[in-house]
């Protein structure tokens, strides 16, 4: 596949299930919410993301499941404290199941070497990023041995994740 279809597409396209899979102590660390938040600004995540939270939201209405697993290493980075925080007012708000895995938990886990999503069992997209953790293009892929192979991964880390409720990070 060579065109990348935008996020809005995935969802709307998808019928059963998206799941995801994050395993980067830090994204975009020049992202407006994360210096404002470190600025201790309070943040809105339903408003700072209105567009996310709508996307998800409509497909998890028509029946979507939404699971997103991270993998974080303990203690956690400010950027992770960061997510933990806008998790309940965004992910969870918009209908995502979201646990967390500590990275010594994961050892024994084999994991693709990038971020990913997987939807409806066969469309693999992955977030590539450079060594600051800035975005760059994403790759997508309807090979099905990838996305057996990041379910598989996938499912196993949801499999010893901790629910979202009952995650610390301190």
């Amino acid at each position: 596949m060579s065109s990348i279809p935008t996020f809005k597409e995935l969802f709307r396209d998808c019928q059963r299930t998206a799941i995801h899979l994050e395993a980067r102590d830090a994204y975009s660390k020049t992202d407006s919410a994360f210096v404002d938040w470190k600025a201790g600004e309070s943040i809105d995540p339903a408003e700072r993301w209105s567009g996310w939270l709508s996307i998800v939201s409509e497909a998890v209405s028509r029946g979507v499941e939404v699971r997103r697993a991270r993998i974080v290493s303990t203690p956690v980075s400010e950027y992770i404290r960061f997510e933990h925080e806008v998790t309940q007012g965004l992910n969870i708000k918009a209908g995502e199941q979201v646990r967390w895995l500590p990275r010594r938990s994961a050892s024994d886990l084999l994991l693709p070497g990038n971020d990913f999503w997987v939807f409806d069992s066969r469309l693999l997209y992955l977030n590539h990023f450079d060594g600051e953790g800035e975005a760059t293009e994403p790759e997508i892929t309807d090979n099905p041995e990838m996305a057996k192979l990041c379910g598989s991964a996938f499912e196993a880390v949801w499999d010893r994740a901790i629910p979202h409720s009952e995650f610390e990070t301190h």
